[in-house]
C-alpha cells in the first residue's frame, strides 16, 4: 500500500437532511470497514450524492452523525476533515484558468501548509500514478474528459485522504473513457484506500465493491456482499430496479 494511506473506518448514523424543506436523506446509516469499498447504487434523486456530501460536510445532517473510525466528524473544522476525506465530482471541478500542476498545489499549499517547492514535488508524484505527468503544464481544458478526471483523482489523493468519495466520476465521460478511470478507482480500492463510490456502473460494483447498498427515496433499502445483492435481491424494489438497469 502506497505510504499517503492510513485508511479509516466510515459509517453514517441515522442521517437526516431535509432541503428546501423536502426530506432528502430519510435515517441513512451505512458502514465501510478500513480499507474496504462500498458502492451505492439507485434511480435518480433517491439520494445518493446528498449522502456523500453530508459525509464530506459541504452539507451538514439535521440530525444523525458521521464517523470516523468511530469518532464523529460533526465538530471538527471542515478544511481539516476534507484533508482526510477526499471527493472527486461528475465534472471534474478543476479550476479552467490554472495549470493542470497548479490545480494540485493549490490545495496542498492552503490545506497542507506545504512549501512551494514540496508541493510541486507532490503534485508531480500524483500526475505520476496517474499517467499524466507530461500534462502538469496543460490547461484543463486541453485535456480530455477522461484526462480531467484522472486529474481531480490526483488532486484528491495530494491531499493523502484516509477515505475516498466518488460521485458518479465517469458519468460525464464518453463511453471510451470510462474504462481507464473505473480502472484506477479499482486499483485505489485493491491497495486499501476506504471507499464510498455512487456509481451507475453495474459491473464495477459487481467486480470492485465489497459491498453493495441500494438507495431509494432516501433510505438504504438492501445491501450486501455483491453476489448476494445482485443475484439473490430480497427487496422486490432492488429486484424492479435490477431488471431496468441490466
Amino acid at each position: 500500500m502506497p505510504e499517503q494511506f492510513s485508511p479509516v473506518s466510515l459509517a453514517t448514523r441515522d442521517v437526516h437532511l431535509s432541503l428546501g424543506g423536502n426530506p432528502v436523506l430519510r435515517g441513512v446509516s451505512i458502514e465501510v470497514p478500513r480499507g474496504e469499498t462500498l458502492c451505492v447504487i439507485g434511480p435518480s434523486g433517491s439520494g445518493k450524492s446528498t449522502l456523500l456530501r453530508t459525509v464530506n460536510r459541504l452539507l451538514e445532517p439535521d440530525r444523525g452523525d458521521v464517523l470516523l473510525d468511530g469518532e464523529s466528524v460533526l465538530t471538527r473544522d471542515p478544511n481539516l476533515l476534507r484533508r482526510q476525506i477526499g471527493m472527486v465530482f461528475q465534472q471534474f471541478n478543476l479550476f479552467p484558468h490554472l495549470s493542470v500542476e497548479r490545480n494540485l498545489t493549490l490545495p496542498l499549499r492552503r490545506l497542507r501548509g506545504l512549501s512551494r517547492e514540496a508541493a510541486v514535488e507532490a503534485a508531480r508524484q500524483q500526475l505520476d500514478l496517474v499517467g499524466l505527468r507530461h500534462k502538469a503544464g496543460a490547461r484543463p481544458g486541453r485535456l480530455s474528459g477522461g484526462q480531467q478526471q484522472r486529474v481531480a483523482i490526483a488532486r484528491a489523493l495530494a491531499l493523502a485522504p484516509q477515505v475516498m468519495l466518488f460521485d458518479e466520476a465517469t458519468s460525464a465521460l464518453d463511453p471510451e473513457l470510462v474504462k481507464g478511470v473505473l480502472g484506477l478507482m479499482a486499483d485505489l480500492g485493491e491497495q486499501g484506500m476506504t471507499m464510498v463510490v455512487v456509481t451507475h456502473e453495474m459491473r464495477f460494483a459487481r467486480e470492485a465493491a465489497d459491498r453493495v447498498a441500494f438507495m431509494d427515496r432516501g433510505t438504504v433499502l438492501e445491501s450486501g456482499p455483491p453476489e448476494q445483492f445482485f443475484e439473490a435481491p430480497e427487496s422486490p424494489r432492488l429486484r424492479q430496479f435490477l431488471a431496468d438497469v441490466l
